[in-house]
């Protein structure tokens, strides 16, 4: 008894999980003309987890005699509300002559178990011919050109042209900037000497290289006279005043506002002896030339100033005339980066026209 029990639930069991798997098969249109296409849908719905077959098909194979499959089947999923699994096998049939056409079942293995599609059918019509004019018919055309409007073609030929009217437009403005050289403006840094470092160095270029020798004799002349230019230049650069073309007294009296009268007096014996040695040709013992050199040292090294700067910074000055020139340059090259960036863009969107036309 116990035996016939468990029979009687493994085969209500069985039952259960039959009746779940449902085998269906669609067809998208019963009736079509000769050398038309239409789809086959095979699908079965099964739980998660089970294993579907299809039937193993390949393009240009039969399915039923003068039924021919198209492409090579494929296959979708699909999960139902109720979480079972829609899997569906898709084929594309066609038929090239007119009959009704017979479409067996379809055998799906789910789980190794074989399940069967309902029967289908195909009616495949053929076109009317009429056979009675047979001078009214014509053979197929060959492949033909579409014909050439101007409606298509006009505006995208004003736009071409409108383009290479800019980049002209863009070529001449850059001849025109070619043209013109730039205006370059440099600021210069001069290095600068202090007005007493070069009279110092002058004066040691007095005492190391002497002065020249006349007839075996010191040229006492030449020795004042580059000793007092040292001076000239010195106080022209310190004092602001033209010292190079004034006299000995007048250089004294402008340098009477010196605070230091005994500098000042030590000054005036040296002038004084500097014209009297080049115009009266008084001579002077070598003693005196060398203290009238140290005094000329001592008055620059008490009168200098310092911490002045070693390099001067000299800006470019620019006339009316080149700003007008930097003004029209500029100009130039914002007019040709419009120009340049106008034409880009019309020659793309001729482009796109020219693709839109394609097709």
């Amino acid at each position: 008894m116990k035996r016939i029990i468990n029979t009687i639930f493994l085969l209500a069991l069985a039952t259960v999980i039959n009746a779940q798997v449902t085998v269906e098969s669609i067809i998208d249109s019963v009736q079509m003309f000769v050398g038309q296409q239409t789809g086959l849908h095979v699908s079965a719905t099964v739980k998660g987890g089970q294993r579907v077959a299809f039937p193993k098909l390949k393009a240009q194979q039969y399915l039923a005699p003068g039924i021919e499959i198209v492409e090579k089947p494929y296959c979708d999923t699909t999960e139902m509300d109720d979480g079972m699994l829609k899997i569906t096998q898709h084929l594309t049939l066609t038929a090239w002559e007119d009959s009704l056409y017979y479409i067996p079942q379809m055998k799906v293995k789910v789980d190794g178990r074989e399940y069967l599609s309902k029967n289908l059918a195909l009616k495949v019509l053929t076109v009317n011919v009429d056979t009675v004019h047979t001078n009214k018919f014509f053979g197929p055309k060959d492949v033909q050109d579409n014909p050439f409007l101007w409606s298509e073609w006009e505006v995208l030929l004003l736009w071409s042209s409108l383009a290479a009217l800019l980049y002209v437009l863009c070529w001449l403005v850059y001849l025109r900037l070619k043209s013109n050289k730039p205006i370059v403006l440099k600021v210069r840094i001069v290095k600068r000497i202090p007005p007493h470092q070069r009279a110092l160095n002058e004066i040691e270029s007095i005492k190391k290289d002497g002065v020249s020798i006349i007839d075996g004799q010191f040229d006492q002349k030449a020795y004042y006279t580059q000793l007092t230019d040292a001076l000239r230049k010195y106080m022209k650069e310190r004092f602001h005043f033209n010292a190079m073309e004034m006299t000995s007294s007048e250089i004294i009296a402008r340098l009477k506002e010196e605070d230091d009268q005994e500098k000042l007096n030590e000054l005036r014996m040296l002038f004084e002896t500097a014209d009297l040695v080049k115009f009266a040709k008084y001579q002077v013992a070598m003693s005196e030339n060398d203290r009238n050199l140290v005094n000329a040292v001592d008055f620059i090294n008490t009168t200098k100033q310092d911490n002045l700067p070693t390099e001067e910074r000299i800006e470019p000055t620019v006339t009316e005339q080149q700003r007008q020139t930097m003004r029209m340059r500029l100009s130039l090259k914002w007019a040709m980066a419009l120009l340049i960036t106008l034409a880009s863009a019309i020659v793309a969107y001729t482009c796109w026209m020219l693709w839109e036309l394609r097709w």
